[in-house]
């Protein structure tokens, strides 16, 4: 593909935003590069061709007419989203409606992420392996089932729940009272109003990726993610605590064999479902016993997947993502480098629950500076001539290395420069890796 002058505009705040911007800067195809709302580690970021810096937009990314007009008035050439919320409330069909080129599922097709009950019988429909499983919008019913499974389940909001609407039971106390708090207290709003509730499995849980255009799924190699705050996947759920890749449980054929028989039926059942995906499918998946079970699907790049499959990704991401629109990309194969990823998120004191923002981040210069690393932002913002929590998740420090624990000493080498009051982060990530 000859260099075009290109301009895009990603969608979005968080880590996975900045790595998108980051990677989409090395494009030769970039002549100008937008980003709504961004953060301060995304305004820093400075385009291969022609040296200028990204540029953050002040629209929020739920803001569907105004990332619309923005997009038309500035002759936005590819918008590609991020996060879950915009594509739920239909950001793609609104652009595509106006002939404006836009890179993510529509709203129908991102139901896989947005509705677990639809997403709970797509699986069971289309013969896709997943758990046992139940859906329920009475409460009373619910906890019927949750007895039936002897308490050790897992409540699911239907609805999206900022990747925190999945509560883990192991006893039948534990799953009476995530009922209770999803359905009753609405912890998680309006999305609790109805529920999965699945069969807690056991195993060692991965994260599966593949770019999809409608009829063709390209296969990313393997990954791990650690949902739980805390070391030993304790605590609370959260939105992504550190992930690495490749993840070391599955040898390169049976990852192959695991795509197939999960995307195969997938597509077929989208192609008799009526549903056109172009995007990223991110099935999560746990390794069990009994054979792979596919969790739960996610119709975008996961975060902190995304920064450590962009830092091993050698494609132009631009060709990728046109590929993925245009339904071309049978005509493309994915590049990856040999070396090993390793993010670890340090998040503000209190996440995921309640946390303050606007404390003083120090050491970001001296982290990026170290060899082998790449620190991507998420919950910052500046404050002046300092950069301040503005998130949760505040930072994600992300190293490479040859192999998985070379990675991962960088990434906490790096992570033990950065500090700001009340920060955290787990002491743990990969380590079932290298042990």
């Amino acid at each position: 593909m000859n260099a075009r002058d290109m301009r895009i505009l990603v969608i979005g705040s968080g880590g996975r935003e900045h790595a998108l911007v980051w990677k989409l800067a090395q494009s030769s195809h970039v002549k100008e590069l937008f980003c709504a709302p961004g953060n301060a580690g995304i305004a820093m970021e400075t385009l291969q061709r022609g040296g200028q810096r990204a540029q953050c937009i002040g629209i929020g990314a739920e803001n569907v007419p105004a990332l619309f007009d923005f997009a038309r008035e500035k002759k936005v050439d590819l918008t590609v989203v991020g996060p879950d919320n915009p594509l739920a409330l239909g950001i793609v069909d609104r652009f595509e409606m106006e002939g404006v080129r836009i890179w993510g599922p529509t709203r129908k097709a991102a139901q896989f992420e947005s509705s677990k009950v639809f997403s709970q019988r797509f699986m069971e429909k289309y013969g896709i392996p997943t758990a046992r499983a139940g859906e329920f919008s009475d409460p009373k019913a619910a906890r019927q089932f949750a007895a039936s499974l002897g308490g050790r389940c897992v409540v699911k909001a239907d609805g999206l729940a900022l990747g925190k609407g999945v509560l883990i039971c192991e006893t039948l106390d534990a799953a009476r009272r995530a009922i209770d708090q999803t359905m009753i207290e609405r912890q998680f709003g309006d999305a609790g109003s109805h529920v999965v509730i699945q069969e807690l499995l056991e195993g060692t849980e991965i994260s599966l990726h593949a770019l999809c255009d409608g009829s063709t799924a390209k296969l990313f190699p393997t990954s791990q993610d650690h949902k739980r705050v805390g070391d030993g996947d304790r605590g609370l759920n959260t939105g992504g605590m550190g992930a690495y890749s490749p993840a070391p449980f599955l040898s390169a054929s049976e990852a192959a064999d695991l795509g197939r028989r999960v995307l195969e039926p997938w597509l077929e059942g989208c192609r008799r479902e009526g549903i056109q995906f172009h995007g990223i499918l991110y099935p999560g998946v746990m390794l069990t016993e009994a054979g792979p079970r596919v969790l739960e699907f996610n119709a975008r790049f996961g975060d902190p997947e995304a920064q450590v499959y962009l830092t091993r990704l050698k494609n132009d991401l631009v060709e990728l993502l046109e590929a993925s629109v245009d339904g071309t990309l049978d005509r493309v194969e994915l590049e990856w480098s040999d070396s090993a990823s390793v993010c670890v998120v340090i998040a503000s004191e209190g996440y995921p629950e309640s946390y303050s923002k606007g404390r003083r981040i120090s050491g970001l210069e001296a982290a990026a500076g170290m060899a082998g690393i790449k620190v991507f932002h998420a919950g910052t913002s500046r404050a002046g001539d300092d950069i301040v929590t503005n998130g949760g998740r505040v930072v994600g420090v992300t190293g490479l290395g040859p192999d998985v624990r070379a990675a991962r000493e960088a990434a906490y080498a790096a992570a033990a420069k950065i500090g700001f009051e009340g920060c955290h982060y787990r002491k743990d990530i990969a380590s079932k890796a290298v042990c």
